[in-house]
Order: C-alpha cells, then sequence, then structure tokens
C-alpha cells in the first residue's frame, strides 16, 4: 500500500505533528519510508515536571520523550515548542468556565481549534513544508474531510472546525487503514512505542474527575443551590452544578418514586433540573459559530444530512438551515435525548464532513 502523499512528491519537505503516541509515531515513520524530509513538531502543552511520569498523556512528560526518540530512531529533526500559557489560557480555562455556563465542553476539539492546527499550521508553513501530516483516523479526498474507513477510530467529529484553506494543507495517512494495521506498522518499524496503550482521558483530567479539575481551577464552582423538578417543587441540595451532566439519572442525590434525569443546568440560579425522561427529548437544535466545508448559499431551504451530537454517538438524519453565516438550526427527524450545551454537532453527507459548530441550547 502506497503512502505518498496526494499531490506532493517524495523529496519534500513535510511537517509531522507528534503527540508521542502510537498513530502520529507511524505516521512520521512511513512518511519518511516514503521518501520526504521529515520535521516533526511537537507542541508542550503543560508543565514537563508534573507530568513526567504520565503514559496516557499528550504533548507532556513521557509523551515529549517518546516523540524525540522515535524521530532519533527513524532519523529526522524533531522540535518542541512550548505552548503551555496558550493551552491554559485556550483549553483549560475555557474547559473550566463551560462547566460554570452549565455545558458539556469537549476540550479535544478546543485544542485542535485553538492550538494544535492553528499554530502547527502556522509553524509548518513558517519552515517551508509543503503539508503538515497529523495522526488523525480521516480521510483527505481531493480537499475534502471524510470519514476514516475503521468506524471505531473514525475522528472527524473533532476535526470540523477544520478550515477549507488548512485542509487543503493537511494530510492524513491513517485514515485509509485499520487501527490493527497501524500497531503491525508500529513493530514492523520497531518503534519505542509500538505497545504504548492509547491516551483515554482528557490529557489534563488524569483520573477521569472533571468535577474535582473544575473546582480546583474555580473553587466557587462547588456553591451549594437546590435540586427542583420541572414542576417547581424543590426536591434537594447539591454541591456544585459542575456535578451533573445532562441526561444524568444516578447519583442525583434526590428519591422519588419514578426516574428521574437531569432536564437542564440553570447556571443563573445555581438549580439542577430534573425531570422524566420524556422532558429529555429534543429536535430543534441551535447551533453556533458553524464553520461550513461547502457552499450552504446553495441550499436557501436548508439540506437534508445526518449529524452527530456526541464523538461515541450515532448518525442521526436531519435537514440543517443556515440562519447566517455563523448560525445553524438542525431539526432531527426523529427526537434525541440528553443533548447538551457546548457539545458539537457535526453535519455530514455520506461519509464527508460538510461544516459543524457548538450546541448552543437555551
Amino acid at each position: 500500500m502506497s503512502f505518498e502523499l496526494e499531490g506532493i512528491k517524495p523529496g519534500a519537505r513535510i511537517a509531522v505533528a507528534m503527540s508521542g503516541g502510537v498513530d502520529s509515531s507511524v505516521a512520521a515513520a512511513l512518511m519518511h519510508q516514503a521518501g520526504y524530509q521529515v520535521v516533526g513538531i511537537t507542541l508542550q502543552l503543560y508543565d514537563h515536571g508534573a507530568m513526567v511520569q504520565k503514559s496516557k498523556a499528550c504533548c507532556a512528560g513521557q509523551d515529549i520523550y517518546d516523540a524525540r526518540h522515535v524521530a532519533e530512531k527513524v532519523g529526522f529533526h524533531h522540535y518542541v515548542l512550548d505552548y503551555e500559557s496558550v493551552f491554559k489560557q485556550e483549553v483549560i480555562d475555557d474547559f473550566a468556565d463551560s462547566y460554570l455556563r452549565g455545558e458539556t465542553p469537549i476540550p479535544c476539539v478546543r485544542c485542535n481549534q485553538k492550538v494544535k492546527f492553528r499554530d502547527l499550521l502556522n509553524m509548518s508553513r513558517n519552515l517551508d513544508c509543503d503539508a503538515l501530516v497529523t495522526g488523525h483516523y480521516v480521510q483527505n479526498k481531493n480537499g475534502e474531510l471524510h470519514q476514516a474507513i475503521d468506524p471505531t477510530r473514525d475522528q472527524s467529529y473533532f476535526l470540523f472546525s477544520v478550515t477549507q484553506n488548512d485542509l487543503d494543507y493537511l494530510r492524513f495517512p491513517l485514515g485509509g487503514i485499520q487501527k490493527t494495521q497501524t500497531r503491525a506498522l508500529a513493530q514492523q518499524f520497531n518503534l519505542p512505542v509500538a505497545a504504548k496503550p492509547d491516551s483515554q482521558d482528557i490529557c489534563f483530567v488524569p483520573d477521569g474527575n472533571y468535577a474535582k479539575t473544575v473546582a480546583k481551577l474555580r473553587p466557587h464552582a462547588l456553591a451549594p443551590g437546590e435540586i427542583v423538578h420541572v414542576n417547581g417543587h424543590v426536591l434537594g441540595q447539591h454541591n456544585g452544578i459542575i456535578h451533573y451532566t445532562i441526561g444524568q439519572r444516578r447519583g442525583l442525590g434526590i428519591t422519588s418514586d419514578q426516574p428521574l434525569y437531569v432536564i437542564a443546568l440553570d447556571p443563573f440560579n445555581n438549580k439542577v433540573i430534573v425531570g422524566p425522561k420524556t422532558a429529555l427529548a429534543v429536535t430543534h437544535i441551535p447551533v453556533v459559530d458553524v464553520n461550513w466545508l461547502i457552499d450552504f448559499s446553495n441550499y436557501p431551504n436548508g439540506l437534508d444530512c445526518t449529524v452527530k451530537v456526541r464523538s461515541t454517538g450515532s448518525s442521526l438524519p436531519a435537514r440543517a438551515h443556515m440562519i447566517d453565516h455563523d448560525h445553524a438550526l438542525v431539526i432531527l427527524n426523529q427526537p434525541e435525548y440528553g443533548i447538551s450545551s457546548g457539545q458539537a454537532c457535526v453535519f455530514y453527507d455520506g461519509t464527508r464532513v460538510i461544516g459543524g459548530g457548538w450546541i448552543k441550547r437555551s
């Protein structure tokens, strides 16, 4: 199987974004094998000393060492750039503030949008590279962003914010293979990260306890308040709305003769609103900060498509309507439950990503 990049001849200089994991390491090794002049770039996103023993992080500690080790073994230049302050402001602080607004944020999308792609693309161009290669499981087909052939690894949901101009410069060599093939290639290249586990948690939330992380950053997030039924009755008390997410059923700290779910979070009055599952049903989804990868002006009456409202969720048949350049309204064919502000809504035409934005429920 050829891994020659579309439109770029071997011998050209290319940059490879290296997180220190198996995927980006294999991508770099494949590019070197294909005859490109590889320049590996790693962004250090938070304190190296604090994270040096952490093996499932991204862009810190052991992972920076692993990326450097891969570059030395394969034989190409590698640079580490300090982006700690940018990452804290654009991703970590935004993550905490989103929870305070009653949202359920996706920091990995924000990181791609505000840090990784923005600055890696600039650095790659400054180094006179002809492309930026990443280890993401997506496909760039003639300048169109498509899902990976391995549906269990597809990362297109996280890359909806990539602009068309950037997409013309980006390449994703792993999008056309299975994850098992990537592992096999890591073994064939004898990479030092061949057996390294995939990262699963948010990199700056190593124990998976989001509320604990938010409370450390914003101590006032633990202010107590009321748990209120949609009918207005107060059912109990909470110790911070950051402990709750839309659609949550267990661990509410209240008793009821019927199953109750978190229907809404009211940050202005510091209330958790609960009710029956039927109250979770949503058919109309307002979407803001939309990035279109098609000319939506060609569809004045809307466009039939499928959407994903969570990274691991199913594709939902819908119709998207463009309100203005930044806003859209998605109307689902069937009600969906547990949709939260702060999540992404990504639009697809078959396997192609045609746009996406941020869910903004009232």
